[in-house]
């Protein structure tokens, strides 16, 4: 009898510990949203925290599952609850650090939920909050899978999404259910827009590439003394009106983020079984959590310097200008003495109605960054087109003060050729990379929508390329000899722009900028883009006009590179390949 009381006594004690540990894990993760999104040591001691205790409440639930089940009715919903949260979490810590490592663990927790199917019998439960919680965990895996480019299975969530929108729908006719359908009209919108060019296999079926950075995409280099920056903070803004987007990613967000990514490691901690009873339930490894890297665990920090495969950035959707100067700010308070920061903004132009400007910091225009009203100006945002001085509008002269450091700015507007005159106050290394800021009509309305064919350009040149050729399918062996000529290009664009920029540089001609700046893989990558991009679009008939065509300042030479009969006949070559020759003026014959 005694023996009994005991065990009653510790079921009852296991079964307090898991409320606590269950209570406790949901005031941190609500903490979460109280964080500043900015900076990096306000919020790394809390996600610490964070972690340590789903650690502890994930191996509970693992280890005492029969006695949480009996005792407290632990639902399959539930522990499926805990591993939304756990997902969410790596997630958000991906989207803080941008160490795409995370990106895989997220994937790990999301892919068991579907695959133990966890939510199976949450319509059963006469819950409608509980059909929301399964819904908002379609979409977060979605992201995930999307930013993973797992493009098959992203198609297959999206079914299955459309489905439980309509069992949600027609159960509990939901005020939301709206609100619902345009979130799916997202998802299948940003999907069509991202595929702009399919790559096929022999059987017709399409391939999925990734374009983030490899050991065997990064461009080659011949290494100088005068290389001495590594980039380190990145800004993206995303605020063009019209553009697919999904989750506060606009395509453009979408593909620059991935660019400025290394190719995720797969993870090396294997899916275990769980121990003791429900021995059948695979769960994610108790291992997974917390992962290396989380503030606090060895091999993050060393000898008070971060170490990270990639640089860090932050995501901003619209923002306000004060929103996006915090940010700069931000960034610009945690460089690192020889990091650089990169500002990416891909906006609508703001307009200027003044004849003779004077003052070419803020009388030219700039870039909406909101279209939100404010309360405090009264102002509304028309988006394009438009002519007037606006709040809500980034101009060339709000960045003057982030010129004391390392800058790398490219801008993708309709307007981008304002930001070329910002001055060199404070003599540190400056680059300005401008879309052109007209398109054929042709391509006017697509690209308004499926994102800028700029950004295509830095993302995936032979995307571009084959875009603006009317090239809409590639099967793959041909793709990877058009690629080739891609590589050729990089690597002859890259000797030409060392050593004509280091000869300029020694003579004592010319700003170092590009030499400084190309030592670090991601700028170099850019910069090398930059050009293919320039010298397609020069031999391109299509695009006639010098508002059809990239800027750059300081200005990249033309005899040297722009215009270099080498790379010249690259592209005639590349054409010839792709049988799109005719699009691209008269030169000199392809072999």
């Amino acid at each position: 009898m005694v023996k009994m009381e005991s065990t009653e006594e510790q079921d009852r004690k296991l079964v307090l510990e898991f409320c606590h540990l269950l209570e406790k894990s949901k005031q941190l993760f609500n903490g979460l949203r109280d964080l500043p999104q900015y900076g990096h040591r306000q919020w790394q001691a809390y996600f610490g925290r964070t972690f340590d205790v789903y650690t502890k409440l994930w191996k509970f639930q693992q280890q005492h599952r029969m006695v949480l089940d009996s005792k407290y009715g632990l639902k399959r919903w539930q522990i499926g609850e805990i591993a939304s949260k756990i997902g969410q979490l790596y997630y958000h810590y991906y989207l803080r650090t941008s160490e795409t490592n995370y990106l895989n663990e997220a994937y790990q927790f999301y892919a068991a939920i579907r695959g133990r199917a966890y939510y199976s019998r949450a319509i059963k439960e006469d819950r409608p909050d509980l059909m929301v919680k399964k819904l908002r965990y379609y979409a977060r895996f979605i992201v995930v899978c999307l930013l993973l480019k797992k493009m098959k299975l992203v198609r297959e969530l999206v079914t299955e999404l459309e489905k439980q929108i309509q069992e949600y729908t027609t159960t509990y006719e939901p005020e939301d259910h709206l609100e619902w359908s345009l979130v799916l009209e997202e998802i299948k919108g940003f999907i069509k827009a991202e595929a702009a060019v399919a790559v096929l296999h022999a059987d017709s079926n399409p391939i999925i590439l990734s374009h983030r950075l490899s050991p065997l995409t990064t461009p080659p280099c011949e290494r100088s003394p005068h290389m001495t920056l590594s980039l380190q903070e990145i800004l993206i803004v995303g605020s063009a009106c019209e553009q697919a987007k999904f989750s506060e990613l606009t395509m453009d967000m979408f593909r620059m983020l991935q660019t400025l990514e290394r190719e995720p490691t797969e993870s090396t901690h294997p899916m275990s079984v769980s121990h003791g009873m429900h021995g059948h339930d695979a769960s994610p490894a108790a291992s997974r959590i917390p992962p290396y890297g989380v503030p606090g665990s060895k091999g993050y920090l060393e000898n008070n310097r971060h170490y990270r495969d990639n640089p860090h950035k932050y995501l901003l959707y619209k923002p306000s200008i004060s929103q996006l100067l915090v940010f700069l700010a931000s960034g610009f308070k945690e460089l690192p003495p020889g990091g650089a920061l990169l500002l990416y903004m891909s906006a609508d132009g703001c307009f200027s109605t003044t004849k003779h400007p004077e003052d070419y910091g803020y009388e030219l225009g700039g870039l909406a960054t909101s279209v939100k009203r404010d309360g405090v100006d009264g102002g509304g945002l028309a988006c394009r087109g438009k002519s007037y001085k606006e709040n809500h509008c980034l101009y060339p002269g709000d960045l003057y003060p982030f010129t004391r450091r390392p800058l790398f700015i490219i801008i993708d507007s309709d307007n981008s050729f304002v930001f070329q005159h910002i001055p060199r106050y404070f003599g540190q290394p400056l680059v300005i990379l401008m879309s052109p800021q007209d398109v054929p009509p042709a391509f006017q309305a697509e690209v308004q929508h499926h994102g800028s064919l700029f950004t295509l350009f830095l993302h995936s040149p032979l995307t571009a390329l084959c875009y603006i050729c009317n090239v809409g399918d590639v099967p793959i062996h041909h793709w990877e000899r058009c690629q080739s000529y891609v590589d050729h290009f990089i690597t002859e664009a890259s000797r030409l722009v060392t050593r004509c920029r280091i000869d300029e540089i020694e003579q004592g001609y010319i700003d170092s900028s590009y030499v400084q700046f190309f030592g670090d893989d991601f700028l170099r990558t850019l910069i090398l883009r930059f050009v293919f991009c320039d010298v397609v679009l020069r031999l391109h008939r299509g695009f006639r006009g010098r508002h059809m065509r990239p800027r750059c300042e300081p200005p990249l030479p033309s005899n040297e590179l722009l215009e270099h009969p080498t790379l010249s006949h690259i592209i005639f070559q590349l054409a010839t390949a792709l049988d799109v020759r005719g699009h691209f003026s008269d030169g000199p014959e392809c072999d």
